[in-house]
C-alpha cells in the first residue's frame, strides 16, 4: 500500500494563491451582477442595528459602489492577500473571516443608522494590520521586515482611512484594522500551549 506524498510547500502556498484569485473573481463577478441589476445588490450591504442588515456582514466585501471602488480595493487586496497565501489557504481563510466578522460586527454595532456600508475596504485593512502586527506576535524578523515594508507602502492610506469622511466607511477601516489585530494575535504560533496536570 503507496503512502499519501507529503504536501509540498509549494503547494500549500499555490493553494493558497488560488483561494485569494477565486474571492477577487467573486467579487467582481458580483459588481457585474450588480451592474446588471442597476445596483439592487447593494441593498444587501451592512445596515446598523437593523436585524436584516446583518447579512451584509458576510456580503458587504463582495458588494462595491461601481467598478473604481473595486479596482481600488481589488489591488491592495491582492498585494497583501498574497504575502498571507504564502501560509495556505487555510490562513487566507482565517484571516479573512476573522477580519470580516469584526469588521462587519463593528460597523454593525457603532455606524449611523439609515446608512449602508458595502465594500471589501475592511478587509483590506485587516489584511494590513494583521501583516504588520503578525511578526511581533509570531516572534519573527522576516515576518517584522514585512510589517515595517506594509506601513512604508500603506502607512499614510491606514491613517487616512480612519479619518471621518462623508461617504466614507470609516467604521469599517477602523474594525478591520482591529480585526487584522486580532487575527495575528490568535493565528499566533503556540496559542495553545498544554497546561499542566
Amino acid at each position: 500500500m503507496m503512502e499519501d506524498a507529503p504536501i509540498s510547500r509549494r503547494d500549500v502556498r499555490m493553494d493558497g494563491f488560488r483561494l485569494l484569485i477565486a474571492l477577487v473573481a467573486a467579487m467582481w463577478a458580483s459588481e457585474i451582477v450588480d451592474t446588471a441589476l442597476d445596483h439592487r445588490l447593494d441593498g444587501y450591504g451592512i445596515e446598523p442595528r437593523d436585524a436584516d442588515g446583518l447579512i451584509g456582514i458576510p456580503a458587504a466585501p463582495f458588494l462595491h459602489a461601481g467598478f473604481g471602488h473595486l479596482i481600488s480595493n481589488t489591488l491592495p487586496f491582492l498585494a497583501m492577500g498574497f504575502v498571507i497565501a504564502f501560509k495556505g489557504a487555510a490562513r487566507v481563510a482565517l484571516v479573512t473571516a476573522v477580519v470580516t466578522l469584526v469588521s462587519g460586527g463593528g460597523t454593525w454595532l457603532v455606524a449611523p443608522e439609515s446608512t449602508i456600508h458595502i465594500g471589501a475596504s475592511g478587509v483590506v485593512f485587516g489584511y494590513a494590520t494583521y501583516l504588520l502586527s503578525r511578526g511581533f506576535f509570531d516572534r519573527d524578523f522576516f515576518e517584522i521586515a514585512i510589517g515595517v515594508a506594509v506601513g512604508v507602502l500603506y502607512g499614510g492610506v491606514l491613517l487616512g482611512g480612519l479619518i471621518p469622511e462623508e461617504g466614507v466607511s470609516w467604521q469599517g477601516h477602523f474594525f478591520g484594522a482591529v480585526g487584522g489585530l486580532v487575527a495575528a494575535r490568535a493565528l499566533a504560533p503556540g496559542r495553545v500551549q498544554a497546561q499542566p496536570t
